[in-house]
């Protein structure tokens, strides 16, 4: 028996196949530009079913892609990716994530639900932590958001449940590593002990910053760039130049290295400020651990070291098999979550119908 989370985002799809001895042994990142059609959607699921075992599979499924613009609404959207995944899966073996719901099949009989499924991903993940860990603060820092979210007393404490209330609540920060335009982190920027303010273009994303500082793994990195260039260290230097109107000289690289140094200190300060808001709206103690997700967890263990409180990989919490897979469970944290949780959930449902029949058979 094999479990596959899958974790459907607007730029990328993730999954992770869990064996029945609970390792992850195989898991999954492929790009997936959903505003431009749920072609793009059905071709990326397709192309990681084809690597997957052909029998004996459970599906579970979270999704954050209902939000892109190919959609009307994200209720619209989330019927949509429903309809569309259902069609590539054995819809009796298929369930949806729909948060405090827990795991559903046959969501289209409930679209009063939709709205729990909508954007649940990061919960999937804090409830597998919460399984683990008392009071700990997880933050998963993807390619476009960061999620920050407080569990307490084996529980997740966050009341936010939309990304609009999550916005609001700080516990959702829209920055991340790769995709998040430059102009988006600040307004301005030192230089050569000069402020100055950045152009508001779109002439630079953070994939450009983490490629000058040597910290982006390319096999993460499936967006195009700014410019549609190259991703070279160059290249991205040539384009952080352009956030400030300057033009690139070979010589002058150390210049646009420190620049992207500057710029990294002002993502790791607008985390930083979202997490002590948390912090401090839940009036927790600071030596919570920060456990560390997502393609930009090495930015978490900072935080961490700053605020001098202890920090925890995520990858620590999972079995996987390091040489079948280029990406790690932190990666891809939602979908190796999930994979988990429906085999929880299934395991304990065959344990309780065995129960039952033992207890109808022993009255009859």
């Amino acid at each position: 028996m094999h479990y596959v989370g899958w974790d459907l985002g607007g730029a990328h799809i993730k999954a992770a196949l869990l064996n029945s001895s609970g390792v992850i042994c195989k898991t999954f990142l492929v790009p997936c530009p959903l505003w431009k059609g749920l072609n793009h959607l059905s071709c990326a699921m397709s192309y990681i079913l084809n690597l997957l075992p052909h029998k004996d599979i459970y599906h579970a499924i979270t999704m954050t892609g209902e939000l892109v613009d190919l959609f009307d609404n994200r209720e619209e959207g989330v019927r949509q990716i429903i309809k569309t995944s259902t069609s590539l899966l054995l819809s009796d073996y298929t369930y949806f994530y729909a948060g405090h719901n827990g795991l559903i099949t046959n969501p289209d009989s409930l679209k009063s639900i939709y709205s729990t499924i909508a954007s649940a991903n990061w919960l999937a993940s804090a409830n597998y932590i919460a399984q683990k860990l008392d009071h700990a603060i997880l933050i998963d820092i993807g390619s476009t958001t960061t999620d920050i979210i407080v569990i307490s007393d084996g529980q997740v404490k966050s009341t936010a449940r939309s990304d609009y209330e999550r916005l609001i609540s700080q516990e959702l920060v829209y920055t991340g590593i790769i995709r998040t335009p430059v102009m988006a982190i600040t307004q301005s920027i030192k230089q050569e002990n000069k402020s100055i303010n950045l152009v508001a273009e779109y002439f630079a994303t953070m994939a450009d910053v983490y490629r000058m500082t040597g910290e982006l793994n390319e096999l993460s990195d499936h967006t195009e760039t700014a410019d549609g260039g190259s991703k070279t260290i160059e290249a991205s230097a040539r384009r952080l130049a352009r956030m400030i109107a300057c033009d690139f000289e070979t010589e002058d690289l150390n210049t646009w290295h420190l620049f992207a140094k500057n710029i990294r200190q002002k993502q790791i300060q607008k985390i930083s400020k979202s997490l002590d808001y948390c912090q401090n709206y839940y009036s927790l103690p600071h030596h919570y651990p920060l456990i560390g997700a997502g393609i930009g967890h090495f930015l978490i263990k900072e935080i961490a070291d700053s605020k001098k409180t202890s920090y925890i990989d995520i990858n620590s919490f999972f079995y996987f098999n390091q040489q079948l897979s280029e990406y790690s469970p932190s990666d891809i944290a939602p979908a190796a979550a999930l994979s988990f949780l429906l085999k929880h959930k299934l395991e304990t449902e065959n344990v309780t119908s065995k129960e039952q029949l033992t207890i109808n058979r022993h009255f009859s």
